[in-house]
């Protein structure tokens, strides 16, 4: 016999199976923001002819009961067993629960099998009238009022000699019976979860500085209006923490600083404190407060650092020597990913006896600048610590303050990327730095968009960063930027910008080195926000607020431009529809046609209108002539203008 089975009841005979949407078959949860709805389906059957019902019940972290939206077969399915719904993720942020519930609707099951006896002119059916006389009256036992009373004289008439067999297909009593269902034989699915973060979880622009290049953060402090008006979302700092001296590094990463070098800001740690002080050559606690201030008035968040190392003047060497990682003989191992050596950095030892007081103490840091209104975290090198201890920190923080956002910087094997998304980072770099081809981009976002991945890897393209300038921009030079930016931006919901992009900066410290010269991580720069590259990044900001097909990503889809150094992709959202083409090749010209299939649903003829340039253009279903110049015209990002 079945373990489900009981004395009172059978095993269920309904099934549910392949909820969706699931990751790892609800191992973790699904990612969406605040606002979004939730389309969901899942196979339903059950032996036999009856009639089912199901629905989709949901809660938030403040409900405390269920709510229930209907699902309803798809009857173009293959199987004939798919059932769809959907409801809306609104109002509270942080774990939701959903889950299928399926039963016999006893009356629709009875109903449908006499109508179909009558239409086959069957005579005597006294036998069936006794039955929906049965269920009938079970069904008015759950009710009150008029429709107890609706239901029990549809029995009555029923139950009557000579009865009319058609008085129990009445739509009305049908629809009286529908708002009681009888959920005796109920079967439920998998319960399943959904992870809701705020919106900058899935859209937003970062723009990435260096406090100490402005004028420290008070200087950083007065740049807030022109960054808002250049429609940027988060502004992230590398670490603001207290500098070590010993092991300093000097210009372009050399081994012996001179008296006037700062150190690289990820050498964390000096007299003046560790991860919870401020370095005092760039402001105060006081002045954190005043740029988190002076973000939220122009509705735009901060995003610190989190790097978890320390310089060989951190408190903690001393205070907590068995956090670290020392060799056989005593010393220090300092940080290395060879080729690359961080003689300034030392890590922690995960595996210490003490783990669990490390693991206390690194979420302390977190909560003490969540204390001073900071809810982004971009994570430095978390591929490098456990898993169980992200997923654990990121549950911690989640449990109390849903709304904060951990963005990881993990540029390392794919399965890696994917299961820090898994564990609870809301946001991940990606590989979108590397991916210069048309066929490279094609298949990379392919899978982002549409692989599963979509349900829980949520990517931040950043067009550069502090440790790389790449290959594609040193070599294309001025042409290359706008063409790495135009992607970036319409590609991927999320994207960022490091201070210097703007301005053209793509000369390395030697060939084959992806590092800049000079870079601002081992001295002072004077930076200004007067590149050249700032108007078109404020077009594109300006066009993906006022576009929601660019604030997403599961709609991309790829367009044949019969040449390869043409990228072109469609993405929607409702009568949103924004097509976007890129010339990859920074030094010539390139055209072709851009073909736009019926499938989509577009009028044979219409207009589109260029969202940086303004310009109108005769467009129609089918291919579509476009030429792109290195110098002029990077590309064009065009609204389907569809009502005009």
């Amino acid at each position: 016999m079945p373990s489900s089975a009981s004395s009172q009841s059978p095993p269920p005979r309904i099934r549910i199976e392949h909820e969706a949407p699931t990751v790892d078959s609800g191992r973790h949860p699904v990612k969406r923001t605040l606002g979004d709805v939730l389309q969901v389906s899942a196979d339903v059957f059950r032996d036999g002819h009856e009639q089912l019902r199901a629905v989709a019940r949901y809660r938030s972290p403040a409900d405390r009961r269920w709510r229930e939206a209907p699902l309803l077969p798809v009857d173009a399915h293959e199987d004939g067993v798919r059932w769809e719904g959907e409801f809306a993720l609104a109002g509270q942020l942080g774990r939701w629960r959903w889950q299928v519930l399926a039963w016999v609707d006893r009356f629709a099951s009875w109903a449908e099998e006499l109508e179909r006896k009558l239409d086959a002119g069957q005579q005597d059916l006294s036998g069936e009238l006794s039955e929906g006389v049965l269920v009938l009256r079970d069904a008015a036992a759950q009710m009150r009022g008029a429709a107890r009373r609706r239901v029990l004289t549809a029995a009555d008439a029923l139950a009557a000699e000579r009865a009319d067999p058609r008085l129990a297909l009445d739509p009305d009593l049908a629809a009286v019976l529908a708002q009681f269902p009888d959920r005796s034989e109920l079967a439920k699915g998998e319960e399943l979860a959904i992870q809701v973060d705020p919106v900058l979880a899935r859209f937003g622009a970062w723009y990435e500085l260096f406090p100490r290049s402005w004028g420290g953060l008070p200087g950083t402090i007065e740049q807030v209006p022109r960054l808002a008006e250049l429609g940027f979302d988060v502004l992230y700092l590398p670490p603001i923490h207290p500098i070590g001296v010993r092991n300093r590094k000097g210009r372009n990463n050399t081994l012996v600083a001179g008296p006037d070098d700062p150190g690289s800001v990820y050498a964390i740690g000096s007299p003046d404190g560790g991860h919870t002080a401020v370095d005092p050559n760039i402001g105060t606690l006081d002045d954190v407060d005043r740029l988190v201030a002076r973000l939220d008035e122009h509705g735009m968040k901060l995003a610190l650092d989190f790097a978890i190392q320390c310089s060989a003047d951190h408190p903690w060497l001393s205070e907590h020597p068995q956090w670290f990682n020392r060799r056989p003989d005593g010393t220090l191992k300092y940080a290395e990913n060879p080729p690359k050596k961080y003689q300034d950095i030392y890590n922690f030892d995960f595996d210490c006896a003490d783990w669990r007081g490390l693991w206390q103490a690194l979420l302390a840091i977190v909560r003490f600048w969540i204390g001073h209104g900071v809810r982004v975290f971009r994570v430095d090198n978390p591929h490098t610590k456990p898993l169980p201890f992200w997923e654990w920190l990121l549950a911690e923080v989640r449990r109390t303050d849903p709304d904060v956002i951990f963005l990881a910087e993990a540029f390392t094997r794919r399965r890696m990327m994917q299961a820090l998304a898994k564990v609870g980072f809301q946001q991940c770099y990606t590989y979108f730095t590397w991916k210069n081809a048309r066929w490279e981009l094609t298949e990379y976002f392919g899978e982002l968009a549409h692989s599963g991945e979509q349900e829980y890897f949520r990517p931040n393209a950043f067009v550069n960063t502090p440790d790389i300038l790449t290959e594609y921009l040193q070599v294309g030079g001025p042409n290359a930027f706008p063409v790495r930016l135009l992607l970036a931006a319409t590609l991927s919901p999320s994207y960022g910008v490091y201070s210097g992009f703007e301005s053209f900066e793509h000369t390395p410290v030697r060939q084959g080195s992806e590092e800049y010269l000079d870079s601002e991580k081992y001295e002072l720069r004077e930076r200004a926000l007067d590149g050249p590259l700032l108007e078109l990044i404020g077009q594109l900001n300006r066009a993906r607020r006022d576009n929601p097909a660019l604030q997403r990503l599961e709609s991309l889809r790829f367009l044949e431009t019969h040449n390869e150094a043409l990228v072109a992709y469609l993405k929607r959202d409702g009568d949103n529809v924004v097509v976007t083409v890129v010339n990859i090749d920074f030094d010539n010209p390139q055209e072709g046609l851009v073909e736009l299939p019926w499938d989509l649903g577009l009028p044979a003829e219409f207009t589109v209108t260029d969202l940086v340039s303004v310009e109108r253009f005769d467009w129609r279903t089918g291919g579509n002539y476009v030429r792109l110049v290195p110098g002029e015209r990077a590309g064009h990002v065009l609204r389907v203008d569809t009502s005009s």
